[in-house]
Order: C-alpha cells, then sequence, then structure tokens
C-alpha cells in the first residue's frame, strides 16, 4: 500500500490494505483492515460490509492511511484505537499497560463462581479485572495493586470513566501494608496476572508483543515463573493465618505448560486444595488454591 492513500470504494480502501497487511504477515489482515476503516470512517464494520462500493471521504482516506501505516509497523490494533473489549467493559488501552486477553476472563469467572466479600487485584494493568469484578459483583470491595504507577494512571482514568472510582481502592504495590492478607479487612480471594512470559520465548512472540507491550509485564525469568516464586509463599502465609476465621482463595493465570508447577508452588505453600482451568483453547490457563479452614 503506497503512502499516498486517495479517495476510492470501501471495496478499493479494504483490498489495498488486506493485501499489505498480509504482506506484512498481520495474522488478521482483513479483521484489522475493517476495525481501522471504521475508526477512520466513524462506520459501522457492518455498514462496511454491506455498502462496499460506498466512497471513502477524502479525509477518512487520509486518516486510514495514517492507521494503516502504523499497522504496518505492527503496532496493534488495540493501541491505534486507544481501547479495547473485556467482558462488558471498554477499556482504555496505551503502550503502558498490556492489552487484556481473552483468556483473563478466566480470573473475572472465578470471582463470579466464588463470590467473595473482599477481592484484591494484583498486577490489574488497565484494571480489566477489578473492574470487570467491581461492574458485576456489586456488593464486593474490590482493591487493586500494581507496582507500575504509569499502568496505575490507566487502570484510575478507566474507573473514572466507567463510574467505578468508589467501588475499586487502587494501590502502588503488591500486598497491601500494613497486615496484608492477615488483616482484620483480609481479602477472602486473591487474584493474580503476574508475569509469565520465559525469557527464552521471548524472541518467538509476535511483534505487536515484543515491540509494543511492556516487557516489565511479561518477562519473569528463564522459565517465566520467577514472579510466582516470590508472590505465592508471600500470599499463602497470611491466606493460612486467616483461615482461622474462614477460607480463602488464590486464582492465577499462567502460561502454556506452567499449571503444574505453579500447582506444586500452591501446595508447597501451604494451600491445600489446588486445582486448574482451562481457557476456550483447552490450555489450562487458570490455577486456583484455597486455604483450608484451621479447625479450633
Amino acid at each position: 500500500m503506497s503512502d499516498e492513500v486517495t479517495s476510492g470504494s470501501v471495496r478499493e480502501a479494504l483490498g489495498a490494505a488486506v493485501d499489505a497487511l498480509a504482506a506484512a504477515g498481520v495474522e488478521t489482515p482483513r479483521l484489522d483492515a475493517e476495525l481501522l476503516l471504521a475508526e477512520a470512517t466513524g462506520w459501522e464494520r457492518a455498514r462496511l460490509v454491506a455498502e462496499p462500493e460506498a466512497g471513502v471521504p477524502s479525509a477518512a482516506a487520509r486518516r486510514f492511511g495514517e492507521v494503516v501505516r502504523r499497522r504496518l509497523r505492527r503496532e496493534p490494533v488495540a493501541y491505534i484505537l486507544g481501547r479495547k473489549g473485556f467482558r462488558h467493559l471498554e477499556l482504555a488501552v496505551d503502550p503502558r499497560v498490556l492489552i487484556p486477553r481473552p483468556e483473563t476472563e478466566l480470573l473475572v469467572e472465578v470471582a463470579l463462581e466464588l463470590r467473595p466479600q473482599r477481592l484484591l487485584d494484583v498486577g490489574t494493568g488497565s484494571g480489566a479485572i477489578a473492574l470487570a469484578v467491581a461492574a458485576e459483583l456489586p456488593g464486593c470491595e474490590v482493591t487493586a495493586t500494581d507496582t507500575s504507577s504509569a499502568a496505575l494512571e490507566v487502570a484510575r482514568t478507566n474507573a473514572e470513566r466507567l463510574g467505578l472510582t468508589e467501588r475499586v481502592r487502587f494501590l502502588e504495590e503488591t500486598l497491601p501494608r500494613p497486615g496484608g492478607l492477615a488483616a482484620e479487612d483480609g481479602f477472602d480471594l486473591v487474584l493474580a496476572n503476574l508475569p509469565y512470559v520465559a525469557e527464552r520465548d521471548w524472541s518467538s512472540l509476535q511483534p505487536e508483543v515484543t515491540r509494543w507491550e511492556p516487557r516489565e509485564a511479561l518477562i519473569a525469568g528463564r522459565d517465566g515463573l520467577d514472579a510466582y516464586r516470590a508472590f505465592i509463599p508471600e500470599c499463602a502465609g497470611p491466606f493460612k493465618r486467616y483461615a482461622e476465621e474462614k477460607t480463602g482463595a488464590l486464582a492465577v493465570e499462567v502460561g502454556e505448560g506452567q499449571a503444574t508447577a505453579v500447582a506444586e508452588l500452591m501446595r508447597a505453600a501451604g494451600l491445600g486444595e489446588v486445582e486448574t482451568r482451562r481457557d476456550l483453547a483447552g490450555i489450562e490457563r487458570a490455577v486456583i488454591g484455597r486455604s483450608v479452614k484451621v479447625e479450633a
């Protein structure tokens, strides 16, 4: 596709963009082209499909050329549009945060199943998990943490836009202090989506990830488990003390092939009941550990 995009039909604009994106190695060239043309024109995708011979206004054609060139550099569509859907929410996203993935919805489903009164979301990023739980479980008090102040800026912006600022507390740390989970107002469910990409796998990832998404939110040592090796014992210890009052649960997202190792980390940390959940692709994507209530 040339740098100069002239006015023409929807069919012509999409055809040229699809060819260019496919040649650049983009995995979903047609979908991406339609999303970008819809953004440039302000039209619904359904209109693009229904009216392939409609003329593209010159201003929209120029905007389309600009966003297609960004996509040719393998910038993710979500960053170009500045938004990404997650469950029933539309979240603002930019390179300060990871783009929410469909598989992460598994952790929200765990929360809906367990219906906690107080929930902690660790590594909140854009706020996707915390905000989805707050929206879908109105009776749950939600705290979200991240070690990145830049990510928390994005999460707070999303909370404000969605009207959830009174429902979610954001903290720049991992586990709240002082008292942690053993505090009087301790959490009965902790959700965590921490870095789990192995350093050895980095070069095999798509350019959309390696060039654009925050590396520190993805890489976790040689085998991808360093973050969970540090976090699970720190989280499980207070949970065992908290179990004197009631049971608690920890659910984390993991990479392909990591579920068994993370489950063993949970058992070694004293979480007595451990299970895994598969995503829609059949990959063991979530590991859930429960503390066992201590009988008097």
